[in-house]
């Protein structure tokens, strides 16, 4: 697949040094696809089979769903994010301790195709994750699928988000351990607290409240809208929450990115 892929990209016109860069990112992730895809896709199922288990009887949401149908977009949403971030993140700080950095600093490869690159290749991963989650569930779940658009857009825009988090996450750490204090105590709270295993419905009115203080909550609600055509919340609002949190991370990370920040020394 990365062969025929790097073919499809120079055919395509685009620019040397982003489709290297590009095609470097997304080899990285391929190359260990058992650790970086299937992995993420068990510990979903493990979730899905345990929750299912427990739950699916005794709990219904938007009225008439069945628990576990309402649980695998949110599951599906989830480890695409905690994926994308994953793979910028942990790309950046990995190549800045090693001090490979340098041979894509020195390359005349502008910053914004920089971000573009990373980006691009932790989005991919993440909807490789997100596929393979929903694909290992249909057996399992009868998931309708009532407005695909809406599936499509939240999927690359949380996944550009996370990934976007993700460089600025690596572009700050100057260590592993500190990569893992945002991933153990920001992404994963945040994933966890977002309505992935509930409606923020069954919450709560303090609770409702700060749930919608949560990026996370607008991103896996406006997902799941896209099976149900139901939600917590419009669409339209979550997309202008999680458009807006997009628009000013990239603003700030291609700022640190055109200076150099803790990239050139």
């Amino acid at each position: 697949m990365p062969e025929s892929f790097a073919r499809w990209l120079a055919n395509a016109g685009i620019s040397a040094g982003f489709r290297t860069l590009f095609y470097k990112e997304v080899l990285r992730f391929w190359k260990v696809s058992f650790q970086t895809l299937a992995a993420p896709i068990l510990n979903a199922l493990l979730f899905l089979l345990i929750f299912s288990h427990v739950l699916d009887r005794h709990v219904t949401v938007y009225g008439d769903i069945a628990y576990t149908t309402f649980l695998v977009p949110g599951l599906v949403m989830m480890s695409l994010l905690q994926n994308a971030f994953a793979n910028s993140s942990s790309s950046l700080i990995q190549s800045k301790i090693t001090g490979n950095i340098i041979f894509v600093l020195l390359p005349p490869l502008s910053y914004r195709s920089f971000y573009a690159a990373y980006t691009l290749a932790a989005v991919l991963r993440g909807l490789f994750v997100g596929l393979g989650v929903w694909l290992v569930a249909l057996p399992l779940v009868d998931l309708p699928l009532a407005q695909p658009i809406w599936i499509l857009a939240f999927a690359v825009l949380g996944g550009a988000l996370l990934a976007t988090f993700g460089i600025l996450a690596g572009i700050w750490a100057d260590k592993f351990d500190q990569l893992g204090a945002f991933q153990n105590f920001l992404i994963m709270p945040l994933t966890m607290l977002s309505g992935v295993f509930y409606s923020i419905h069954s919450l709560p009115p303090l609770w409702q409240q700060i749930s919608r203080a949560n990026p996370f909550f607008f991103m896996i609600d406006g997902f799941r809208h896209g099976f149900f055509g139901q939600s917590d919340v419009s669409p339209w609002l979550s997309l202008g929450v999680v458009s807006a949190c997009f628009a000013m991370f990239a603003i700030l990370t291609l700022a640190l990115l055109a200076r150099g920040y803790k990239l050139r020394g």
